[in-house]
This record gives structure tokens, C-alpha cells and sequence, in this order.
């Protein structure tokens, strides 16, 4: 059977490239929400404007899980940098524990922010 050892610095990787994805939903963020924005200038229709007021709710919500999801990361980060001033490169299993725990919990808002955006994206097509 073989082990996957998790290093300090391994994980402080994984963590950069998280960071720079969650950023990244976060300036995808404002651009749908200017898109929103657009649309509610152009139509009147209630039906429409309750689905732009339905994809505003999920936009703010996945704001509100990228922020939670960024202190994790920071709490994390905050771990690793007392065990490397201590000169330790020693696995923490709690702490890899945790690291896995939220690899799957990253991964998991990684499909659902990928299905809102198809969504979205076919709610443009239809009426931008």
C-alpha cells in the first residue's frame, strides 16, 4: 500500500494555487454581476428579474464561501509558518488531516461553481 506523505511545503503550494483560484472566482464575481447589472436596466419582465435576483443571491452566497474558504487557508498558513520558525518539517497529521478535508471541500465548490456558471452563462444566452 503506498502513502502519500503531505511536507510543509507541499501543502503551503497547494494553498498558493487555491488562493490564486479563489481569486480568480472573485474577479469573475464582479464581472457577472456587472452582467446583471446590464440586464436589469433591460428588461421588466418579472419572471426575468427574479432569475437575475435568484443568480444575485448565488453570487453574493459563493462570495460569502470564497471568503470562508480564504480564512481556512490563512488559519492553515498560519500553522505551517509556526512549525517551520520551530524548525519542524515534521507531517502534523491533524493538520494534514484538515488539509485533505478541505482539498475535498475545495473540490467539491470547484463543481458547483462550475455548474452556476454554465447556468449563468446559458441565462446570457438567452437574454443579453
Amino acid at each position: 500500500m503506498k502513502t502519500d506523505v503531505l511536507y510543509n511545503s507541499n501543502m503551503h503550494f497547494e494553498h498558493e494555487l487555491w488562493k490564486g483560484e479563489l481569486d480568480f472566482w472573485k474577479d469573475e464575481l464582479k464581472s457577472f454581476n456587472n452582467r446583471l447589472s446590464e440586464l436589469v436596466t433591460r428588461w421588466t419582465d418579472k419572471d426575468v428579474l427574479a432569475q437575475l435576483e435568484h443568480y444575485q443571491n448565488e453570487f453574493v452566497l459563493h462570495g460569502s464561501v470564497i471568503e470562508d474558504l480564504e480564512e481556512v487557508i490563512e488559519e492553515h498558513e498560519t500553522r505551517i509558518a509556526g512549525q517551520s520558525i520551530e524548525g519542524e518539517d515534521a507531517i502534523d497529521m491533524p493538520l494534514a488531516k484538515k488539509h485533505i478535508e478541505f482539498r475535498n471541500r475545495i473540490e467539491t465548490q470547484r463543481d458547483i461553481y462550475s455548474k452556476l456558471k454554465k447556468e449563468f452563462f446559458r441565462f446570457l444566452e438567452k437574454y443579453m
